[in-house]
């Protein structure tokens, strides 16, 4: 390596390229005691590499040395180009009054090429601490210098910082146009931790014009690249955290956050990346609603960034101290004029987060009062409510909800919430994952709870009704995105399968899983991933919630129920004979803690011998009747129930009620839900599919018996009853009956399964599905449990179906005992061969069953969803 200085000097692009093999390689320059120009070069290789994914003391020491090997060398611009890279390292350990100085050195000495190169990296710094305006001018000046000489890794490289200093100042199409001129001039160069770095720029571009699976795809691919050279991946996880904030994956970004900086910390990295990682964590923790560990963290950051002199960074910081402080209860003048401060500072900056830091400023005045100083703040943030990408113009909307509602105007509080929920669902129509839909509709809460208090005071029943549909269940209003054809998603899925099987029967003969339970929680991360990349379709207009066309096939017989929580307490609207009409019922956190007590005790009640127990469940369900329906319960009439709850009442046993015990009773996600359910047309075909699965404890004793009653079913079973094949006769059946193991995973709902032959039968599995069978029973436990995310969502086996054409689902809350299963399943098919309908028949089965606690119990713990 030291025949040459060509060949030593090859080293340096080669450190963004191949970084490993380059350190060994000057490392070896140095056991060969070569002159100081080559000796120079080498050590301000291994300083790059340590500087960037190992110890920055260390980096430091190697770049003094190759400073000092340059100077003997007498060659300017060597000296120059080390001074540069020093600079660099000097700024990322916190030292920036040092780095700057280096630059200017460095600038100083360096000629033509060289010193357009300097000028890139300290256009670099300028963006690390936040001066974009300087940024833009250094790198305005290097550029035309690099092309002229034909350096395309460094023209590149200058496009692709112009580009990212673009987008901190909000101005998308400027910078996606340097990304993609920097990407063409990629493709002619090994660089591959350059490309790897250009696909991961291309991910935040994604993310800033609002394209999440687009960005999550991206990231996911510049992060396999990294993987591939051995490389740390700190700035990648915080661009990560950013957008898995954004999809409303607050906790995960926290997780990803907090690794990263142990990460940092174990290898002695920069205290720039551990300032913005902390201030990451901050962020991440107050969406989260954890705003001790948001104050912690973001404080911390905010000390690390004034010490850097990033001045930028330390205002973004301070604004997350300052909303973290807010959420922790803190009101307080000096809170507003904090907030106020970090405005004017991130509005003379030009950064897109400056309206968030008025409405803050406005929304603590606010609660002070000072309807004066709100009014101000507010009305700067309301500016960004015409441009600007999606969450920010949902910033300006909430701003102007606030300054009508301030103003005394409901209907200036309607048209501002209209409008920025409007923004919210174009948004949310471009995520084709069912989770990200429903995480996403956290981001619109405000706006929401605020319409639904303006309707409450002026707008009258059937106003809320409107608004509590126009944000209840959103998720299920259109089936996910389904990528059938993506052939890695499925080997994915089929090796999810095998090996949960394997883990499984490893667990069943006691032998160990660590190994297996790790490759298990690989694929989940796998396919999980692969879902979040798909688009949704393009936004446009869908069917606006009509409360006169429910009324209408609501009818005079039958009653909706539906629950709306307003500051804490339950708002009942009841809805038929043409009208609807509101009740003021209990408090939410005490109907919560009920369920709860009633679920431990159906628990208890699924075994023999808990006898005593039925009459402490009982007067639990008459407490629970008194907190949600109140004065309600004696204007239901003699017909049908409806219950359509808010999700975090998922659980209550609908029918443990007592004016509901002796009802026809169905639950449903939403009044619209309801409706498409009711004028979902049942297939031609007939013939009942039923699936019994393995490790029964009756061995689904009501499989055989319901197979003779229907005469030509399609039964799987034993080796049949295999995913595949359960999928495909699923799709478009008229009715299915599945026996199998549930399992509700609340860590992560869209992996609850039902187990099959060869493996879980998961929620991905459904959503696959071209349509799912009209009327689906499941006959196990905790088929019906359900994760609350989001605003007001629901994740679980049931929301999966409904969006993809199933119209009735019977299904479980709570363990319950198998062998009373069998005969309220056989009751309740029963009644559905007689005509009726799920919650007919259901209801007709629970009064077929014994009097006995146990399949009293049972009969309480399955509810029928829908309207089939």
């Amino acid at each position: 390596m030291t025949a040459g200085s060509d060949s030593v000097l090859e080293l340096l692009p080669m450190v963004f390229a191949a970084p490993n093999e380059a350190r060994v390689r000057a490392e070896g320059v140095l056991d060969t005691d070569p002159p100081p120009l080559h000796a120079s070069v080498a050590h301000q290789v291994i300083g790059i590499w340590q500087r960037d994914f190992g110890d920055t003391r260390l980096a430091l020491t190697h770049l003094r040395r190759a400073r000092a090997l340059a100077a003997r060398a007498e060659s300017a611009d060597r000296e120059a180009d080390v001074l540069a890279t020093l600079g660099v390292a000097l700024v990322h350990t916190g030292r920036t009054r040092q780095g700057l100085a280096a630059f200017e050195r460095g600038v100083a000495r360096g000629t033509g090429h060289t010193r357009a190169r300097v000028l890139y990296r300290r256009a670099y710094v300028w963006w690390v601490l936040g001066h974009h305006r300087q940024a833009l001018e250094d790198v305005r000046r290097a550029i035309p210098v690099l092309r002229q000489a034909g350096d395309v890794i460094w023209t590149a490289r200058a496009l692709t910082l112009r580009a990212t200093v673009h987008l901190a100042l909000g101005a998308v199409e400027r910078a996606d146009a340097d990304f993609t001129a920097a990407e063409a001039l990629w493709d002619t160069t090994g660089q591959e931790h350059d490309k790897a770095d250009a696909v991961e720029s291309r991910g935040l571009a994604a993310f800033r014009s609002g394209d999440i699976p687009a960005a999550l795809r991206l990231l996911d691919e510049a992060e396999e690249r990294y993987a591939k050279l051995g490389t740390p991946t700190f700035m990648l996880s915080i661009r990560r955290c950013e957008v898995l904030m954004a999809a409303g994956l607050a906790p995960e970004a926290l997780a990803e956050a907090d690794a990263a900086i142990a990460a940092l910390d174990r290898i002695g990295g920069q205290s720039t990346r551990k300032a913005e990682l902390l201030l990451a964590a901050a962020r991440a923790a107050r969406l989260a609603d954890d705003p001790q560990t948001a104050v912690a963290r973001a404080a911390v950051a905010v000390r690390l960034f004034a010490g850097q002199r990033r001045t930028w960074w330390e205002t973004h910081a301070r604004l997350v101290l300052t909303e973290a402080r807010h959420a922790a209860g803190r009101s307080s003048g000096r809170l507003v004029a904090d907030a106020a401060a970090v405005a004017g500072k991130l509005a003379s900056f030009g950064a897109p987060a400056a309206p968030e830091a008025s409405l803050l400023a406005g929304r603590i005045a606010l609660d002070l009062g000072w309807t004066a100083d709100a009014e101000r703040h507010l009305a700067v943030a309301a500016r960004s409510r015409h441009s600007g990408p999606p969450l920010a113009r949902m910033t300006g909307w909430a701003a102007q909800a606030l300054r009508a509602q301030a103003a005394g105007s409901a209907r200036g509080v309607l048209e501002a919430c209209r409008r920025g929920l409007d923004v919210l669902d174009d948004h949310r129509t471009t995520l084709g994952a069912s989770e990200l839909r429903a995480r996403a509709t956290a981001q619109g809460a405000e706006l929401a709870a605020l319409a639904q208090r303006a309707s409450l005071v002026s707008g009258g029943p059937r106003r809320l009704l409107v608004w509590s549909e126009r944000w209840r269940a959103t998720v299920l209003t259109a089936p996910p995105a389904r990528p059938p054809a993506d052939p890695a998603l499925l080997s994915g899925m089929t090796a999810f399968r095998e090996i949960a099987a394997r883990a499984e029967e490893a667990r069943r003969e006691g032998r160990p899983v660590p190994v297996l339970e790790r490759e298990q929680r690989r694929l989940e991360r796998e396919i999980r991933s692969r879902t979040l990349h798909m688009r949704g379709e393009a936004p446009g207009g869908g069917d606006r919630f009509d409360p006169a066309r429910l009324l209408e096939r609501l009818g005079d017989e039958v009653r909706l129920v539906e629950l709306v929580v307003l500051d804490g307490r339950v708002q009942v609207l009841l809805c038929g004979q043409g009208r609807v009409r509101r009740f003021t019922a209990g408090l939410l956190a005490e109907a919560e803690r009920e369920a709860e007590y009633v679920q431990a005790g159906l628990r208890r009640l699924a075994h023999p011998g808990a006898q005593a127990r039925l009459p402490v469940v009982e007067a639990a369900g008459r407490r629970l009747e008194e907190l949600l329906l109140g004065p309600a319960a004696a204007h239901l009439g003699s017909g049908p129930v409806v219950v359509v709850p808010p999700g975090r009442l998922h659980r209550v046993p609908w029918a443990l009620l007592p004016s509901l015990r002796e009802r026809v009773v169905s639950v449903s996600p939403s009044a619209s839900s309801w409706l498409r359910a009711r004028e979902t047309a049942p297939p031609p075909d007939v013939r009942p599919v039923l699936v019994r699965g393995p490790g029964l404890a009756t061995g689904g004793a009501e499989v055989p018996e319901l197979a003779d009653r229907y005469g030509t079913p399609t039964v799987l079973e034993g080796a049949e009853a295999r995913v595949p094949r359960v999928l495909q006769e699923l799709d478009g059946a008229p009715l299915a009956h599945i026996a199998a193991h549930g399992v509700f995973r609340a860590d992560s709902p869209l992996f609850s399964s039902l187990r099959m032959a060869d493996g879980p039968l998961i929620v991905h599995d459904f959503e696959r599905l071209a349509r799912s069978p009209y009327r689906i029973i499941l006959s196990c436990c905790d088929t019906a449990r359900f994760a609350s995310v989001g605003a007001d969502e629901l994740l679980g086996l049931v929301t999966a179906l409904l969006p993809l054409g199933t119209a009735g689902v019977v299904a479980c809350s709570a363990p319950v005992n198998d062998a009373a299963v069998v005969p309220l399943m056989l009751a309740l098919h029963k009644g559905i061969g007689a005509g009726l309908s799920l919650a007919e028949a259901l209801r007709d089965a629970r009064a077929a069953l014994p009097g006995d606690a146990v399949h009293q119990a049972t009969g309480w713990a399955f509810s029928a969803f829908g309207a089939a």
